[in-house]
């Protein structure tokens, strides 16, 4: 499909989000009544306002501005012989995408992987059923409006029992599965699926707050780490070094401040004692813990390199933070730490596909293949190598 064709169903798409604002809305209103007892993280990441439909369409016209991920020339070679030899990029083909809530995923990944030139298979969860169904009603009516198939874009109303086998036999020809959802989702497709999984991984992020730092920067940092409690850039852990001047003031303060924004505060008793605010809570697997709540865990280090341990030891390899006026320490910070991204006195929020240059994102990838971070159009293509010859034979 040529470049053209494919920013024309862009385009058509997020015209029709624009016409139909009000039936997305009661089609999501209606997914939200039908499970009363989700969590705050969860509604979160389930509801569709007004905003979010202006991000999706936002995110749909930043990718028909990109260029064309397909036919990228990334090698050539003309042997003496003169067999032309040249590696372009390709579409993988079919890519099925399993998530839970986020109906913005029906489009912003869609959009990415079809930018891409594949094929698109969505799996959402039943929570958002009716709200996924409408927007993939609209995919439909774009791509036919455009004269292309309508299959390019499909969604699978599968049982639970229904996509473990699709995911274990692969009835359907996938040709790589990308997984959204919980840690027993991901750990089941990557032990059973017969074809590539690129991991879109929890979050679990750390902040490391050095002793030579603006303090007043660490706690914006912070606070707005936490502004969100259901996105995978949230700040979960956050590390101090214990010789920063004036510590159990600035404890103090960085509390006060989480709490006012309805955070509670957790530590081990290490920390605590500095601040009775922090409630205490000694089991080291909080350290492993992606939260997804209003919760935060404060620790107390001795040095950078106890920083950087226990962030490759313990977070989820998504984003790392250091906040420091020392520019060696946060260069040694930024190369020692194992996460797909690394921030010096920045927030972690910045994390998205969006927010980097990438636009629209299909996953934020924690694995080192076959790219990591947030995954765009440009990264969702394989390659092939096309050789031209005229009766060459090898002797």
């Amino acid at each position: 499909m040529n470049l053209s064709l494919k920013n024309s169903v862009l385009k058509s798409l997020s015209e029709l989000l624009q016409q139909n604002k009000s039936e997305i809305i009661a089609a999501n209103t209606n997914d939200m009544d039908s499970f009363p007892e989700m969590d705050d993280s969860m509604k979160d990441r389930l509801k569709v306002d007004l905003n979010k439909i202006d991000g999706m369409i936002k995110s749909l016209k930043e990718v028909a501005a990109q260029y064309d991920p397909e036919g990228k020339e990334l090698y050539s070679f003309t042997r003496e012989d003169g067999l032309r030899i040249m590696n372009r990029t390709v579409p993988f083909g079919t890519i099925l995408i399993i998530y839970e809530s986020r109906p913005d995923v029906t489009i912003e990944a869609a959009a990415t992987a079809f930018k891409a030139g594949n094929k698109i298979l969505l799996k959402g969860g039943k929570e958002s059923y009716n709200t996924n169904m409408l927007l993939t009603k609209l995919w439909q009516k774009a791509l036919s409006e455009n004269g292309v198939d309508q299959g390019y874009v499909e969604y699978l109303n599968l049982s639970h029992s229904e996509t473990q086998q699709l995911i274990k036999e692969n009835t359907m020809k996938v040709d790589l599965i990308i997984p959204r959802g919980g840690e027993r989702l991901i750990q089941f497709v990557q032990e059973n699926a017969s074809v590539p999984v690129i991991i879109s991984g929890r979050g679990n992020n750390f902040l490391y707050i050095d002793e030579e730092v603006d303090f007043d920067m660490a706690v914006r940092l912070v606070v707005n780490g936490k502004q969100r409690i259901s996105v995978c850039n949230a700040i979960d852990k956050v590390l101090i070094n214990r010789n920063l001047r004036s510590l159990d003031e600035r404890v103090g303060i960085l509390v006060s401040s989480l709490k006012e924004k309805g955070i509670d505060v957790w530590g081990n008793s290490d920390i605590s004692k500095i601040c009775n605010e922090i409630k205490v809570e000694n089991d080291a697997a909080t350290l492993c813990e992606e939260y997804l709540a209003p919760k935060i865990y404060l620790s107390i280090v001795d040095e950078l390199e106890d920083a950087i341990e226990m962030n490759n030891q313990y977070s989820g390899g998504h984003t790392s933070v250091i906040v420091t006026n020392n520019q060696s320490k946060a260069d040694k910070f930024m190369q020692q730490v194992d996460c797909a991204a690394v921030y010096h006195n920045a927030s972690s929020r910045f994390t998205d596909g969006g927010q980097l240059g990438v636009g629209a994102e299909i996953a934020i990838s924690t694995q080192k293949l076959h790219f990591r971070g947030p995954l765009g159009a440009q990264e969702l293509v394989t390659n092939k190598w096309f050789v031209y010859g005229e009766g060459q034979i090898r002797e």
